[in-house]
């Protein structure tokens, strides 16, 4: 902290200085000064504009700065069990409770459990990992974190945070479309006290009184028609929430999260028990997880692109978040052991969640044998379900009501996960380290507002439908840079310094460019011999361009043969940067498995980038390609605003590698800089020696001459 942060302002008296420093004094956070400054000077203008006196502005100091050291403004978790509630808390939301059932119901009930466990694991924690490590160790943002391994991959960082921002301006539209059913439930329009209401009752209530979509059903191409000014309203009011629950740090959103986290959890169990209790719910579950419709994994290939999207969204990758969370740990916390239990929590909260929807079809459908069975879509899965189970229960609306709680709170708390991750990007950097938190989150908040705006129309949940799919398409995207930049980018100049440019980048393109002629095959033939073509092809491809690597390498053993065996120069090819990746974060963070090693250099990069050309590929259900045509929404505004927006988060990492310098001004303080870039070794300099460092070196080689132990293999150590 510097001197100026933590000298009391001379003006505000001995009161405010003697607060503020006792503030300070609790906490490590730097910027608590600056926060309550910004705060007292905010004060002044007010109080002296109404009182004019310094008698009471004096005494108004005394109180604010008070009740500053009282609140603990410092931005940090207080212990392990707030990051838990606050890393789970952002991963369970909206997603875990209609989007993962949505998922289960369209590919094959139970058998869509086989592609998202392997997702889970192969992917999703690996990526969890690596995001809550990083954020541990440089104690900083996705841009710094990424910056801090090449300067040109800022662009990876700021292109996640802005996939945040763009996801948390819808993604707030839906906790405002929850409070404005919650305040509607009181109205004399509510449908919750009619005892014959039906599922299509209640989603046509939701979608044409509560999102006001009555009057775009008669629109050309169900464009838009008015803004929903109830729904401008509530948004405001959701994001006024927001904003509380972030401007004052993280040490008060971590408290936070025990009531937003936590209250879910128990009615979650009250909602499961009340469902499985019905009628019917039997059915329902054996359409959970009693049909496995194995033939989806080969008839339906984009299921593993999606559930990979339904990992990244649910567990709040690839958005920054996770990294920002984890910067406010303690740098010696177990992050793969909190990376573990985030995951698990948040993949068993889906699929719990999964069993109360399911159970509230089984009973609908128990309600009506002679319909079909109930297929809703969306949000509309879960208030066509739920709130008409618990419309039977005694007090039904009350019981209503309180999932209308719920939901808000699910939703709450991702939200302003999504919003800290972008505003700690912003704030670690040298531009913007020194303005206050209340104010940098306030301007983001009341833009995010005004971004919303367009959900707020009739046709907000079209918007909000195809922006919400192209984010997902580009998450794909954000996940295989940040594995690659890792896996392949960490320690590439020292990589190229010791075993020359035409063998690491022939081995780069050996590894990737076969991925791509594979996928070209895969999903560019029509006939049953694509998936054998494009494995063949994809083995050749490798092994020409291995062989190439080979043909260097053996120069380089032949030359220097004393310094080389084949172990060791296949080691530095294959391993060596993740060696010694795990060393640099091992001693910080705590174990860095050989495993994650491996599969974040050699399987997720590869994986993602055949997941992201899968999707990129599919069809809909009129053969057209859902990248343009997605849900058979117009081209305009739809699509186009969908395309421009994944366009834009690829921009970002595009200009990042191509202009580095244009994003200097994201660039971290001295202080947090740890990783240094790296110098290339120069065998012919040598460094004068003094007569004493002669002496000492003729002493050790004296020493040592007799007896010399060899060098340990580090490809050995990694194995170990």
């Amino acid at each position: 902290m510097s001197e100026g942060e933590k000298a009391p302002v001379e003006s505000e008296g001995a009161a405010v200085g003697a607060a503020v420093g006792a503030a300070e004094g609790a906490s490590n956070e730097p910027t608590i000064g600056q926060e309550a400054k910004g705060f007292v000077r905010l004060r002044n203008s007010v109080w002296g504009s109404i009182v004019g006196k310094d008698e009471g502005r004096e005494r108004w100091s005394s109180r604010i700065a008070f009740f500053f050291a009282a609140v603990g403004l410092p931005s940090a978790l207080e212990s392990r069990v707030a990051f838990f509630f606050a890393a789970v808390g952002s991963a369970v939301g909206f997603g875990n409770v209609w989007r993962f059932p949505q998922l289960a119901a369209d590919y094959g009930g139970g058998a869509f459990l086989i592609p998202y466990l392997i997702a889970l694991f192969i992917i999703g924690i690996p990526i969890l990992f690596l995001e809550i490590s990083l954020g541990q160790f440089h104690q900083t943002g996705d841009v710094g974190v990424f910056g801090s391994i090449n300067a040109r991959l800022r662009g990876v960082g700021l292109s996640s945070v802005a996939c945040a921002y763009m996801l948390v301006c819808y993604y707030t539209m839906l906790i405002a479309w929850v409070i404005n059913a919650f305040f509607d439930s009181f109205t004399s329009n509510s449908p919750w006290n009619n005892e014959d209401l039906n599922g299509d009752d209640a989603v046509g209530y939701f979608f044409n009184d509560i999102i006001g979509m009555s009057t775009v059903w008669d629109s050309t191409d169900l464009r838009p028609t008015r803004l929903v000014w109830k729904n401008v309203g509530y948004a405001f009011l959701a994001w006024l929430i927001i904003y509380l629950c972030v401007a004052w740090g993280l040490k008060w959103t971590g408290r936070i999260t025990y009531f937003t986290m936590g209250l879910p959890i128990v009615l979650l169990f009250v909602f499961l028990g009340t469902a499985v209790s019905l009628p019917g719910s039997e059915d329902g579950i054996q359409k959970y997880i009693g049909e496995w419709d194995m033939s989806v994994l080969v008839d339906s290939p984009d299921v593993w692109s999606r559930a990979v999207t339904q990992i990244f969204f649910s567990l709040s990758v690839t958005f920054g978040v996770m990294t920002a969370y984890g910067s406010h740990c303690k740098k010696t916390e177990p992050a793969f052991a909190n990376s573990c239990v985030v995951a698990c929590s948040n993949c068993l909260f889906s699929f719990i969640s999964g069993f109360a929807v399911f159970a509230a079809l089984g009973h609908l459908a128990y309600l009506n044998p002679d319909a079909d069975w109930p297929t809703y879509e969306s949000f509309g899965l879960v208030f066509g379900t739920w709130p008409v189970v618990l419309n039977t229960l005694p007090g039904g609306v009350h019981w209503v009501r309180l999932l209308f709680v719920d939901l808000f709170l699910l939703g709450l708390d991702s939200a302003f996960s999504l919003l800290e991750g972008v505003l700690t990007v912003v704030r670690d950097t040298v531009r913007f380290q020194d303005k206050s938190k209340f104010v940098v989150a306030g301007v983001a908040c009341l833009t995010a507002w005004f971004v919303g705006w367009m959900y707020a129309t009739d046709a907000g949940l079209f918007f909000l439908d195809v922006i919400d799919f192209y984010i997902n398409f580009v998450m794909l995207l954000v996940g295989f840079f940040e594995s690659f930049s890792v896996g392949w980018i960490y320690g590439i100049e020292k990589s190229i310094d010791v075993l020359g440019a035409p063998t690491v980048l022939s081995f780069m393109t050996g590894n990737f460019c076969s991925v791509i002629l594979a996928c070209g095959l895969w999903f560019g033939l029509k006939n049953g011999n694509a998936v054998w073509a494009g494995f063949v092809a994809l083995i050749l491809f490798y092994l020409a361009c291995l062989g190439i690597c080979l043909f260097f390498m053996s120069k380089k053993v032949k030359e220097e043969g004393s310094t080389w065996t084949w172990k060791s120069i296949l080691f530095e090819l294959y391993f060596r940067n993740m060696s010694d990746y795990k060393k640099e974060l091992q001693p910080v963070v705590g174990r860095v498995p050989n495993t994650w090693c491996f599969l974040i250099r050699h399987i997720i990069p590869q994986i993602l980038l055949i997941c992201f050309i899968n999707l990129a590929r599919s069809d809909n259900e009129d053969g057209e390609s859902l990248f343009g045509h997605y849900g058979g929404y117009a081209t305009w505004p739809y699509q186009v605003l969908g395309i421009m927006c994944a366009a834009f988060a690829l921009f970002l990492f595009l200009i990042g590698v191509a202009a580095p310098k244009t994003m200097a001004w994201l660039d971290l303080p001295e202080e947090k800089k740890i990783w240094k870039p790296y110098k290339k070794s120069d065998p012919d300099e040598k460094k004068p020696e003094s007569d004493e460092e002669n002496e000492v070196k003729n002493d050790n080689e004296k020493e040592f001459a007799a007896e010399e132990e060899p060098e340990a293999d580090p490809a050995d150590a990694f194995v170990e």
